[in-house]
């Protein structure tokens, strides 16, 4: 689908979160370093046509950078680390990476800010955390249920970690979460997901031995603990990628890369649909995948069905190539 207006460059590591059907996109890294340019688009457009629209939100802004998380929160969104350019005057730690002193342009590093977006009125808002905080970091995964902003693992340096976080988005206070049992290795790159008011989804990722990972886990928030996942998904490792839960009680997986992207072969980018069933399925749900596993015989018969149903049947059918169930 072709979109319009203000469309942002070319990049990599931007934060992109949806909230009432607007897709809310800020930073990332392009050909001439980072930037720190916020964008909107609209997917509610009533005449099919999708318009990009930069936003010169009021405030003082983040510093440029990528590789960062965002947490929504009523009117807000919470924009946690990442990898970028110095900022002087911000609460939080800044870990300069030695190695970007040598490159061309600014040099650049970790840092651990919290930076609030109210999307009200599209004005930066300062804010003091308490608490024990995270360390400097990028390429973590950050996921928000209730009034918590869950942060988990990133990069550091050399090390890619498997520490959990939360902050109370209400009084700006951090947890540190000590689970019991084991925990997933530490990794980069991951996607953390929200499935119920009491669980969270992680999959996959990029280790500090620089492997790409295709492990699911659950971390029960009454339990305090992660519980492995069984996935017929092992083969399909996936770092750098998407998720999202669907109301069916499905998590989907998109894109991302397959292999060590840092390596010197060509990156493996994927355009599959990895589908992960975390709640059973509802009736209605069997029925149609029924349906379509039978459709040719029932093809005379489809008509019968009611107008959204058959809707959906068509969408599903269409779409079963390119999607692999767990």
């Amino acid at each position: 689908m072709k979109t319009k207006g203000d469309i942002p460059l070319s990049m990599s590591g931007s934060c992109a979160v949806c909230v009432d059907k607007v897709l809310y996109l800020f930073g990332g890294h392009h050909a001439h370093g980072n930037t720190n340019m916020f964008y909107m688009l609209n997917l509610n457009s009533r005449d099919g046509d999708l318009i990009w629209e930069k936003v010169d939100c009021k405030g003082v802004p983040p510093s440029p950078k990528d590789k960062l998380g965002v947490w929504t929160y009523k009117n807000k969104l919470i924009y946690f680390g990442g990898y970028g350019y110095f900022q002087e005057d911000t609460a939080g730690t800044f870990e300069f990476d030695e190695t970007s002193f040598g490159n061309a342009g600014l040099p650049r590093g970790w840092n651990n800010h919290v930076h609030v977006l109210n999307i009200d009125n599209f004005t930066w808002e300062s804010t003091i955390t308490m608490g024990k905080s995270p360390s400097p970091r990028a390429a973590h995964a950050c996921a928000t249920i209730g009034n918590r902003g869950y942060v988990f693992g990133g990069r550091y340096r050399d090390s890619r970690m498997n520490d959990m976080y939360y902050l109370n988005l209400d009084t700006w206070e951090w947890h540190e979460v000590i689970t019991q049992g084991g925990n997933p290795v530490g990794r980069s790159w991951h996607s953390l997901t929200q499935i119920s008011s009491h669980s969270l989804f992680l999959f996959g990722g990029f280790t500090t031995d620089k492997q790409p990972l295709s492990d699911a886990w659950i971390y029960s928030l009454p339990a305090n603990e992660w519980i492995p996942f069984a996935t017929y998904h092992l083969e399909k490792p996936r770092l750098w990628h998407t998720a999202c839960a669907s109301k069916e009680g499905e998590i989907f997986v998109f894109g991302g890369c397959a292999n060590n992207l840092l390596a010197h072969h060509r990156a493996a980018h994927s355009n599959e649909v990895l589908v992960f069933p975390v709640q059973p399925k509802p009736l209605v749900r069997l029925c149609l995948e029924r349906v379509i596993s039978f459709k040719e015989v029932l093809a005379s018969s489809l008509d019968c069905l009611p107008k959204h149903l058959l809707h959906s049947i068509h969408q599903r059918f269409a779409n079963s190539n390119n999607t692999c169930g767990s």
